[in-house]
């Protein structure tokens, strides 16, 4: 299928890995011109290389720190006139609700609901006036299926779907659409980090630690990222343009709910 993106310009946040990265590897091969993230350049080489083998369109690549002013300015200098803006950011790591301080929940949600409300706010004026926007947040499944532990992210994560709901529905007129995507369990860095946490917390091996977290997916395995990545493609593409302020997940058929 086209999807009607070539020619079209994107800005993945935090993308030189991870779920990200596989977004900017869909992008790109959709033709669009895609600008990637990271906080320095230690991963642009590798993505860059990544993403160009598949790419039609450019590949540019912007080292900035998107929890700063300064960085989500220049960030959003590089492709002023985005028609797509991926947002994601690392999460908060699991921890304990009364070991939590001010710092951690400013951090937090700093990250995860201020971070992304800025650049949507930079870029969404020009979507609007161009007729044509795509926004798409990486949030998390447990918005929807919140856990103590991870209270941090379920917090901040939270109200940015909350604030993007009400804003989608202003925005739609204008075919600018904004939907949220809630992995769960793809198999990333992300995912190895958690695996690491478990062995040291229930003294088993790297490979039992896996086991015990593909288990937890309704599926049996983790998910594919480049999979996240060509399921956000779409909800970016000129065929989505009918769908707005919805929660994907993206889990492997694990959550219980209906809505």
């Amino acid at each position: 299928m086209d999807l009607g993106l070539k020619g079209r310009k994107a800005i993945v946040c935090a993308s030189t890995r991870g779920l990200g990265k596989a977004c900017a590897l869909s992008l790109a091969r959709e033709g669009v011109d895609v600008v990637i993230n990271g906080r320095s350049d230690t991963h642009f080489e590798e993505a860059c290389a990544d993403i160009r083998a598949l790419a039609t369109g450019t590949v540019t690549a912007v080292a900035a720190d998107i929890n700063t002013g300064e960085g989500r300015a220049r960030l959003v200098a590089a492709c002023p006139d985005a028609d797509i803006l991926i947002n994601n950011n690392d999460g908060p790591p699991p921890g304990n609700f009364q070991q939590w301080g001010e710092g951690d929940w400013s951090r937090a949600l700093n990250a995860n609901l201020l971070a992304p409300v800025f650049m949507i706010q930079a870029l969404l004026e020009g979507m609007k006036e161009r007729r044509f926007g795509r926004i798409v947040n990486i949030t998390s499944a447990m918005v929807k299926a919140p856990r103590a532990v991870m209270g941090l992210s379920t917090t901040a994560r939270s109200g940015l779907t909350a604030m993007c709901k009400g804003l989608s529905v202003d925005v739609a007129p204008f075919n600018v659409t904004i939907n949220n995507m809630l992995p769960e369990r793809f198999d990333t860095e992300r995912q190895k980090q958690m695996a690491k946490l478990a062995m040291q917390f229930k003294k088993i091996t790297y490979e039992e630690a896996r086991a015990e977290i593909a288990d937890t997916i309704a599926a049996k395995r983790m998910g594919e990222p480049s999979e996240f990545g060509d399921a956000c493609a779409f909800l970016c593409s000129a065929q989505a343009g009918f769908i707005s302020g919805q929660n994907l997940q993206l889990d492997g058929g694990t959550y219980p709910g209906l809505i």
